[in-house]
């Protein structure tokens, strides 16, 4: 076994137990084979739970050869984010300064260190003050598959009815990732007893579907046995057996403690043993202790107290706490062993059964005395807020001000380790002493943003109200209104913020100081953004546009504020060239790093103006910083927001890889039912393709309730939505979701021609139909849009529609027009249709051998861009003509899935796979796995084949950003 677990001793063998010990083995085996198991041991206390698992990790037991880890939970660290981790990995020593360089924090690992410190603030830690709590759930999560590179694991979780919640989502986390890996993961709880973390086990359970191991009372022989070893070469009388039975219940532990009790008392398994049991009556171990603690001197009384409140700690600490010398402190922990009420090895009570009995003779005020001189001794030596809070949670009521004081500061920590669970429990204390601290309020409704996002939204509404400052009020008006977003409450966000600036331009005047304009600054930018989500709020942020005047973007909120003014001008019907302008200026920041508000709404602006290639540039830059912070919400939303550029650019095998690797993403998280844009551009690709079957089942998999809320999602979710019926052959559904996004656009404001250019698909389709008069009224709600925003894009498409609502020979110059004008533009896969178009309109005016090459063009240009529907129609208008042309067949690319592509992409420019599951967020299985497919479908052998395979099969696939060193 390895020495990870060297502090759990070798124990005798258990008795009553060897079923149990069975089944531990059977999932040892299995784990090792890699099929993970969570394994949940349970039974009452006393029963036997820990003696179980610690000879289960014993050299000869079912674990040898495996890593352990072995945590215990304790009642005073259960509102401690990570503590339970801390517990398990506390042995690895990867905390020092040596430590830190271990192999172990290899890679993501590194992002693990905020939950493995003390002191997540300390600035020697680089991996401090992650950016969400995903970044150290996957840290912990790389930390174990290095883990399992030497050995199989296994992780033992002792009394986790005290787990905090945090550890239990990270064993949520690692569990949902652990397909293939050799991991075995043990909880013991206590059936009876109150969970610190109910919603986090009930989860661990109901996602795991854990194997449940039960441990009851032992019966007589087994019992008789437990005697039999405790008084060697006496056998017990059947008598006293079945007295011992009917006093302890079975329960392993006072059985034991009676049988001590006995044994020191000169007593043995016999009559006279018998009629001593009967004596003890009920609660065997409180009567034990405190019979044990009557014999000895009262400070023997005062180092258990000590012991019973801080654990395993120095000599000198205990003996400050019982008021006591060092050396009586010795003394009595050798007492207490050898009485059976302290662990051997480690100066801790041998059960929390113990601990209870000496701690409830004090009673609820001298036990909160005694933690309160327990927390002012961790601070007064200088241990963490976190440490030290621990022991004030345990004492009820408010506190005075150095309790809240502590507590702040506990939260702080909470909060940089990302555990906002504990965060909130140290905020909820503080608020009991001060109920109307707006600070207190606005901390804690961000740590309750990701588990209780309606209650955040109250929190923080509450602390906007009592806040008094102008200033002030800006700041958690800005905290409030991006809250409201996350949780889909933009419209409530947008009033706050509208009424906080203001209230601000009242209070500033004119001529405001350089400090409160960046505040004034960030406050309309945030507006922009929160009040740019809905249907119902934009038109108010279109027009409050008209007044801003675009900031030079030397600041940060500067920079954030000209990126929406760009994008919000080109949603406006402004000329391309002035919202490429600001948001060029957006991303023109040199060693200034930008953020995600900055980045986005830059290239949505510059991809509508066919700037593609700055577009792509900055969704990189997105990619590349959430995928070093772990931000995966960022990255998904980067991913699936590039699928629908490339997919409008024609390059559908590309969106193809981006959307499905989302979803991919998506599948392993519990938010993902809410995304939208993954599912619309994989749908919209699969409809390029001809797959309709599919992509009707990506739509459908959207859950988000009154989607036609909002402004960006519902639009291109109709576009997908009238594509995938246009391709299924239902043009009347399809013409109703093209119309119905043309109304929604007006209702909203939105004037862009190309930013779901409904109006292009339903002249196209009305066109076909021979329904000219409304094809045509479709081209002219579009074409002045087109001309007023410049692009070859926006014009190309304005003659596409033209021409495809006009027959005869004037139709057939509008098309030649579009032809001319797309190819100038990124628009690939119009500019085929454009062709096809051009192709069918020749060959009815009569000039077959024009129609037949631009029909082939067409089917070349859809092919080259995985438009295989747009294809496949070209060709059979190219054979109808008479021309020739085999079938359009899938080429072995065609045949790999999206992930395949951008795994196969990722590991042909040179990165091995661990670093592929890295940037993609997905375990190395699942890595191997797609790779494997990728070499059976192309048809090679080794990774140096590939690079030749995807250059041959066509357009490299695309190619995340990888993971910075």
């Amino acid at each position: 076994m390895s020495d990870r677990a060297s502090a759990v001793t070798s124990v005798p063998p258990l008795v009553g137990r060897a079923r149990q010990m069975e089944a531990l083995a059977r999932h040892a085996a299995a784990a090792r084979s890699g099929r993970p198991r969570l394994v949940l041991v349970d039974g009452p206390a006393g029963v036997g739970k820990t003696a179980l698992l610690r000879a289960a990790v014993a050299a000869d037991g079912p674990f040898a050869g495996m890593t352990v880890l072995y945590g215990g939970c304790r009642a005073v660290d259960a509102a401690t984010g990570y503590s339970a981790v801390r517990a398990l990995c506390g042995r690895l020593g990867l905390t020092s300064r040596k430590g830190r360089t271990s192999p172990l924090l290899d890679g993501g690992a590194r992002r693990a260190l905020p939950a493995l410190v003390t002191d997540p603030a300390d600035p020697d830690n680089p991996g401090a003050a992650p950016d969400n709590t995903f970044s150290v759930l996957q840290g912990l999560y790389w930390l174990a598959v290095n883990l399992m590179a030497e050995a199989p694991l296994v992780l033992i979780l002792d009394d986790a009815h005290w787990c905090d919640e945090r550890s239990l989502r990270w064993l949520d986390f690692l569990l949902r990732r652990a397909d293939g890996l050799p991991l075995l993961v043990v909880a013991a709880h206590r059936t009876e007893a109150g969970l610190a973390a109910p919603d986090a086990l009930a989860d661990l359970a109901a996602h795991h579907l854990p194997d449940p191991l039960r441990l009851g009372p032992l019966d007589a022989s087994e019992v008789a046995e437990l005697t039999a070893g405790l008084f060697p070469g006496r056998r017990p009388e059947p008598a006293f057996v079945g007295r011992l039975v009917s006093v302890t219940g079975g329960s392993p532990l006072e059985a034991v403690r009676l049988l001590r009790d006995l044994r020191s008392a000169g007593l043995g398994p016999d009559e006279e043993g018998a009629r001593r049991i009967a004596e003890a009556g009920g609660k065997v171990v409180a009567a034990s202790v405190h019979g044990v603690l009557a014999g000895q001197p009262g400070w023997v009384r005062e180092v258990l107290l000590a012991l019973a409140v801080l654990g395993d700690e120095d000599t000198a600490y205990l003996a400050a706490l019982a008021g006591l010398s060092a050396l009586h402190v010795e003394e009595g922990v050798e007492i207490l062993g050898q009485a059976g009420l302290v662990q051997a090895g480690r100066r801790e009570p041998v059960h929390d059964l113990v601990r209870a009995a000496v701690l409830d003779r004090l009673g609820a005020t001298g036990v909160a005395r005694l933690r309160l001189r327990a927390a002012r001794l961790l601070s007064d030596i200088g241990r963490s807020p976190e440490e030290t809070a621990a022991q004030l949670l345990a004492v009820p009521g408010p506190g005075d001000a150095w309790t809240t004081s502590v507590l702040r500061a506990a939260a702080t920590q909470a909060e940089q380790r990302g555990a906002p669970e504990a965060a909130a429990r140290y905020l909820e204390r503080v608020r009991e002493a001060d109920p109307d601290d707006p600070d207190v309020l606005t901390r804690l409704g961000k740590a309750l943003a990701e588990t209780d996002p309606k209650r955040s939204v109250g929190l923080l509404h509450e602390a906007h109200t009592l806040t008094t400052d102008v200033r002030a009020r800006t700041a958690t008006a800005v905290q409030l209104a991006l809250t409201c977003l996350s949780v889909q409450q933009s419209p409530d966000g947008a009033r706050v913020l509208t009424e906080a600036l203001d209230d601000l331009d009242a209070e500033l005047g004119t001529d405001p100081e350089p400090a409160d304009r960046e505040l004034r600054t960030l406050a309309e930018s945030a507006l922009l953004i929160v009040g740019a989500d809905e249907k119902s709020t934009l038109p108010d942020v279109l027009r409050r546009t008209a007044g801003i005047t675009p900031p030079p973007g030397d600041t940060p909120a500067q920079r954030q504020q000209l990126a929406m003014l760009g994008v919000l001008a080109a949603v406006d019907g402004h000329p391309a060239a002035e919202s490429v302008r600001r948001a060029r200026r957006a991303l023109r920041a040199p060693g200034v790093p930008l953020g995600p508000w900055s980045l986005l709404p830059a290239s949505l602006a510059l991809s509508l103006a066919d700037e593609n290639r700055a577009a792509d540039a900055a969704l990189e830059t997105v990619l590349r910083g959430s995928r070093d912070t772990a931000a995966v919400w960022t990255y998904v939303l980067a991913l699936s927001t590039r699928s629908l550029y490339r997919l409008e650019n024609g390059a559908v095998a590309d969106a193809l890889a981006d959307a499905q690797t989302s979803l991919e993403i998506l599948g392993q998280e519990r938010w993902g039912d809410s995304a939208v844009t993954p599912h619309t551009a994989y749908a919209a690709a699969l409809a390029e393709r001809g797959e309709v079957a599919r992509a009707e089942e990506s739509l459908t998999a959207i859950k988000r309730p009154r989607l036609d809320r909002f402004a960006w999602e519902y639009h291109w979710y109709l576009m997908a939505h009238g594509r995938v019926r246009a391709v299924g052959g239902d043009p009347e559904g399809a013409l109703e979701a093209f119309r119905a996004c043309g109304d929604s656009l007006d209702a909203a404001g939105l004037r862009n021609p190309v930013f779901a250019p409904w109006w292009l698909e339903a002249a196209c389709l009305l066109g076909g139909l021979g329904r000219t008069a409304e094809a045509r009224e479709a081209a002219a709600y579009g074409a002045p849009l087109a001309e007023l925003w410049g692009t070859p894009r926006a014009l190309g498409y304005a003659a596409l529609a033209r021409g495809a609502a006009t027959p005869g020979p004037a139709g057939v110059a509008l098309l030649r027009r579009a032809v001319a004008l797309l190819e100038s533009s990124p628009a690939r896969a119009h500019h085929a249709r454009a062709l096809l178009l051009l192709g069918r309109a020749t060959l009815a005016g009569g000039s077959v051998r024009e129609a037949r090459d631009h029909l082939r063009e067409a089917v070349g240009l859809a092919r080259r861009g995985g438009c295989v529907a747009l294809a496949r129609e070209a060709r059979q208008d190219l054979v109808d003509a008479g021309g020739r042309m085999r079938e359009i067949t899938a080429s072995p690319l065609d045949m790999l899935t999206g992930t395949e592509r951008t795994v196969a992409g990722l590991v042909a420019s040179g990165a091995g796979n661990r670093e592929v599951a890295e940037s993609l967020f997905v375990t190395v299985r699942t890595v191997e796995l797609h790779l494997t497919s990728v070499y059976r479908k192309l048809g090679v052998g080794r990774r140096a084949d590939l690079t030749e395979a995807l250059r041959a099969g066509g357009p490299p696939p695309p190619v995340p950003p990888r993971m910075s060193a």
